[in-house]
């Protein structure tokens, strides 16, 4: 029997969740602990002192931080599949793709919009400022555009063969679509790609998560959406 890692996550940290896609299409074997970040738990800072999600433990112990570097560690030491591309273009488009997900798409549309309407009420209690969620609706649409072009053009996003792009960038249109605020019929050639992601076998733990107090869209699970 394969020995396990262990992965401390949070339910709706995208990082989080390419990480999870990854280790699965890897085919190595995890087991999950839920970690909130912001608890600032003293047992998982002795893991990260930065207090930050994914951490990922090997089976001999050795702690990874930052979900760049586990995602570069995870796909070095399991080479096949492949998820970084066979050339150096095709690796630097789909790092390129991957990095405008988990930085500008992070700042323009998750923190307004999930920060507002999620992370705030849980953190703080505080009331969500409606101007914040409307910026990072209008954000979406943009980025929402992007993929769909993407989509029209490519096998997969970051080109003929499904790669970390795709993996990241789903990570974090998945909790978008949870909360239901991806207008699907309005973007048919991201929702045809996306319906690939979700359809795959490492995509239904993530369709099996549940926020206490935050029910997923009644299409979020379903393959027929």
């Amino acid at each position: 029997m394969a020995e396990r890692r262990t992965l401390y996550h949070y339910t709706l940290c995208p990082f989080s969740r390419k990480v999870r896609l990854l280790l699965y299409e890897k085919g190595l074997p995890y087991g999950l602990i839920f970690e909130t970040p912001w608890a600032r738990r003293p047992e998982f800072l002795k893991l990260n002192p930065f207090g930050e999600v994914p951490v990922l433990i090997e089976p001999d112990g050795h702690i990874l931080t930052d979900h760049v570097a586990i995602c570069e560690y995870v796909n070095e030491i399991k080479t096949l599949p492949n998820l970084l591309g066979e050339t150096p273009r095709g690796r630097a488009e789909i790092r390129r793709l991957t990095n405008l997900f988990d930085t500008s798409f992070y700042a323009d549309v998750f923190k307004p919009l999930v920060g507002e309407r999620v992370f705030k009420a849980i953190r703080r209690g505080g009331a969500p400022e409606s101007a914040l969620i409307r910026i990072g609706r209008e954000n979406l649409k943009r980025y929402m555009g992007y993929i769909d072009w993407l989509a029209d053009h490519r096998s997969y996003l970051g080109g003929r063969n499904i790669s970390m792009a795709d993996l990241g960038i789903a990570a974090h249109i998945s909790i978008l679509d949870y909360l239901g605020e991806v207008d699907w019929d309005s973007y048919p050639e991201a929702k045809l790609w996306y319906g690939k992601l979700k359809s795959r076998q490492s995509f239904k733990s993530l369709l099996n998560d549940k926020l206490a107090g935050i029910m997923p869209s009644e299409s979020y699970a379903n393959l027929d959406f």
